[in-house]
């Protein structure tokens, strides 16, 4: 991997191209992040470079946290990201990557948090079926219905699709294209969709599976 950045996803909007065809795309304000750390398979056993973005105030952050970040000469960041570069002697601690690492074009992976939706059915949560809303059915239509059968095997098998938590977790998108990189704001246009909230981190990779 040679190209890798943090970023925050602002919400989506659309660009229209040159022949007049209308692209949905997602806008990401990536970086600017700083170098904080360089880790090699000498010293760490492996090799990756610690990124970190968005500034926050000091006293958010324990004092552990803020001698990491001045032994690299670094202000007080919020989020930090290890990314396993292919050339970690390209990167100095302390300088900046910026959104221009990136051009037009590019496909990439996109990683972020999904939205929350707390405890959900099975209709919301796996796409099921509601129950026949006929006579001798109920009182409740979205439950999930028949677990399996009681005798043998007497038990559910693991991987059943039951109500539970869903959303909340890392999901990551493959094989996005960068429609548009404007160096001006900082910002990506991504075209489709991109896991997570307005406002929410996102980590953005050279694609794995082109």
């Amino acid at each position: 991997m040679n190209k890798a950045i943090i970023g925050k996803k602002l919400g989506m909007t659309q660009v229209f191209t040159a022949d007049g065809a209308v692209i949905p795309v997602t806008v990401v304000e990536a970086g600017p992040c700083a170098v904080v750390q360089k880790k090699t398979v000498e010293r760490d056993g492996y090799n990756a470079v610690q990124l970190g973005f968005r500034d926050v105030k000091e006293s958010k952050l324990n004092k552990p946290e803020l001698g990491h970040l001045k032994k690299a000469g670094v202000s007080a960041k919020d989020v930090l990201k290890e990314f396993k570069f292919d050339n970690i002697d390209s990167f100095e601690i302390g300088s900046e990557i910026k959104c221009d690492i990136f051009a037009d074009g590019d496909v990439i992976d996109v990683t972020g948090t999904s939205k929350g939706h707390g405890f959900s059915g099975v209709i919301k949560r796996w796409n099921s079926h509601r129950l026949k809303e006929t006579h001798g059915v109920g009182p409740v239509h979205r439950e999930v219905g028949s677990l399996g059968a009681n005798s043998d095997p007497s038990r559910v098998f693991p991987g059943k699709h039951m109500p539970g938590q869903y959303g909340g977790e890392q999901v990551t998108v493959l094989n996005l294209t960068v429609v548009k990189v404007d160096t001006a704001r900082n910002v990506l246009l991504i075209k489709g969709a991109v896991p997570g909230a307005r406002n929410g981190i996102v980590y953005i990779r050279e694609a794995v599976k082109k």
